[in-house]
């Protein structure tokens, strides 16, 4: 069970990454991306967390406008961000 200071962090966490990302020329290290977004996202709040802060701070959150078949846990479903290399 994710705790509040868990999701706190995962978004602070989750922003700063993006940050890094967006200011990087180029990312280097097969699989980072992949594994530091593996990380941020086992905390990260879900659509019932953002339905339940809308609710009581309409003012600082939205309710998600788009309803999935269920939200995804982590490694449920990992995607792959770099194709196999078969040279190496």
């Amino acid at each position: 069970m994710t705790t509040p200071a868990e999701r706190s962090k995962a978004v602070v966490d989750t922003r700063e990454f993006l940050q890094m990302l967006s200011a990087a020329e180029e990312v280097t290290i097969r699989g980072l991306v992949q594994s530091v977004a593996i990380g941020l996202l086992r905390h990260y709040p879900m659509n019932v967390d953002l339905d339940v802060s809308a609710s009581v701070l309409p003012e600082v959150w939205a309710h998600p406008t788009v309803e999935r078949s269920g939200d995804l846990t982590v490694g449920a479903r990992v995607v792959p961000l770099f194709a196999a290399r078969t040279d190496e």
